[in-house]
């Protein structure tokens, strides 16, 4: 406990990132209410700038302006980058206009196009206006560049070299920059034209002689990314080969901007948090705002394809209802539609998830698509087959008879090769396509097997009815 203010430091707290922001929160929350902005201060002075936010987002609105502006002014834009985008526009419509101006002015320029990302075109136009020339260039060539590609993720502070500068030369031009760069562990050279020519680790440039020639020193087999390359491909280079950052050219090969792990790293979690919409049938917004969301729009996502999912299981309907005279010979067949489209439907998702995953992950191609799709068919026959073991005897002790336990196990066998064959091959045939794989996703391959499964298993049992001397019990 810190006597002259009260405040007790969040650093003896042994808890994880989002519990010390829930600490942080509840502290804040008091203090405010209370007037003791010594306190918010003192509180707030060991406390990372991503805790902060996260503090600063779960406290009440009318609390969160003032909490934001006791902060220092450079403790203010990291912590600002950080907020949520609805605490961020909150934050707009609370600070004056000079704080706004400020405040925008000093983000770094892929913070800055996110957050206009965000806002209503009217006050992007405004605050467009109001930044200075050099920050309103950067800001205006950012958002030109296509959502979700390489330009519009990127940032345009980054440290270039020339090949004729000593090392000695390089290292007073980073320390004279560090301050302004997003990273400076990745150096890029450039020439005249800023033609991207290599690159060095702030290592490399550390342990050369201060007389070396950077042009001596450096790696000229750069991996780079063009303007337009996709996000999620991005994303990818930068994993494949453990890169802090990755430069970004545009088409006449000129060093434009880099991305870097940071950013990459939301990229991944907003793609993640896509799929896993997709696969459960759900319309994703652009970012994770889900819980944020009212129960209107929370309806509205999830009513567009819960009613595409009843209309292809009206299929299903129709196809018992087809059938019925068989289910009229041989009532317990139907005991054993649940049994079989459940394991269809299961089979199926199993093997569309391995293989959306196998195409996020590029995994997929070392094997071929066809080689996926056999692979994927044989693993259902041999799931089918195992699970006869189990579900023949059953249904032919229930049957009192070999036509129940015969059509069931004929079926099962069907069902679980199409449902995985189909699992594989219809996200390979959409990502073909150039869609999404993921809406191929558990529900809609669920529902596809459904209405197969129960017209294989109902003309299997007719076919017995009609061809073998097997009268039904």
């Amino acid at each position: 406990m810190n006597e002259a203010t009260g405040a007790s430091s969040p650093k003896s707290v042994p808890v994880s990132g989002s519990q010390l922001a829930d600490v942080v929160a509840q502290q804040l929350e008091a203090m405010l209410s209370a007037g003791n902005y010594d306190a918010v201060k003192v509180l707030l002075q060991p406390v990372q700038p991503v805790d902060i936010a996260e503090a600063i987002g779960n406290i009440p609105l009318v609390l969160q302006g003032l909490a934001f502006r006791l902060l220092s002014k450079n403790e203010a834009i990291e912590v600002y980058e950080n907020l949520d985008p609805a605490v961020q526009q909150s934050l707009l419509d609370r600070l004056r206009s000079s704080e706004v101006l400020e405040l925008v002015e000093e983000m770094s320029p892929d913070d800055r196009v996110r957050l206009f990302d965000e806002l209503p075109a009217k006050v992007v136009r405004r605050l467009l206006a109001e930044l200075s020339p050099a920050e309103r260039r950067v800001t205006a060539q950012l958002l030109g560049y296509e959502q979700e590609t390489a330009g519009r993720l990127m940032t345009t502070e980054f440290i270039d070299l020339k090949e004729f500068h000593s090392a000695a030369q390089a290292l007073t031009i980073v320390r004279r920059r560090a301050t302004e760069t997003e990273t400076i562990y990745s150096l890029y050279v450039t020439d005249r034209e800023r033609h991207l020519t290599g690159i060095l680790s702030l290592r490399d440039l550390v342990t050369a002689d201060p007389e070396d020639l950077i042009g001596h020193v450096m790696t000229r087999d750069v991996v780079n990314v063009s303007t337009d390359t996709d996000q999620e491909e991005v994303a990818r280079a930068i994993q494949r080969y453990d890169f802090l950052a990755v430069p970004v050219v545009d088409r006449e090969q000129r060093l434009v901007g880099i991305v870097t792990v940071d950013d990459v790293i939301d990229v991944i979690e907003q793609e993640a948090t896509r799929d896993l919409y997709a696969a459960g049938a759900v319309q994703a917004g652009d970012e994770d705002d889900y819980f944020q969301s009212n129960l209107f729009t929370v309806a509205r996502r999830r009513v567009v394809w819960l009613a595409a999912l009843v209309v292809a299981n009206g299929f299903t309907t129709q196809v018992i209802a087809m059938n019925g005279f068989v289910l009229n010979q041989v009532v317990l067949l139907a005991a054993f539609i649940p049994l079989l489209i459940g394991t269809g439907g299961n089979v199926g998702a199993q093997s569309s998830t391995v293989v959306i995953r196998g195409l996020s992950t590029q995994r997929i191609q070392a094997l071929g698509p066809m080689k996926a799709v056999v692979r994927e068919a044989i693993a259902g026959a041999l799931l089918g087959l195992l699970m006869l073991v189990v579900v023949v005897p059953f249904a032919w002790w229930k049957g009192e008879g070999p036509l129940v336990g015969a059509a069931v196990g004929i079926s099962l066998m069907a069902i679980t090769t199409l449902a995985a064959t189909a699992g594989a091959a219809l996200p390979l045939l959409f990502d073909k396509m150039g869609l999404d794989p993921a809406l191929m996703s558990a529900p809609f391959i669920t529902t596809a097997t459904d209405v197969a499964g129960v017209l294989i298993y109902l003309r299997t049992a007719a076919w017995l009815l009609n061809h073998t001397n097997v009268a039904p019990s």
